[in-house]
């Protein structure tokens, strides 16, 4: 389960691409390093850490 301060930052990411008009293919949690992943458009990946701020 993503903590807080990651669904925020996922949130935020989300929104931003989407004002780009890039479609959001796959959010996936990895579950032993606790990372989210956001697979938007062609080539773009973003991971997001357990530790963001």
């Amino acid at each position: 389960m993503p903590r807080s301060e990651q669904k925020t930052q996922l949130f935020i990411l989300c929104c931003w691409l989407t004002k780009l008009y890039l479609p959001i293919n796959l959010v996936r949690v990895d579950k032993p390093t606790g990372n989210v992943f956001i697979l938007a458009g062609e080539e773009n990946m973003i991971e997001i850490y357990p530790n963001c701020k």
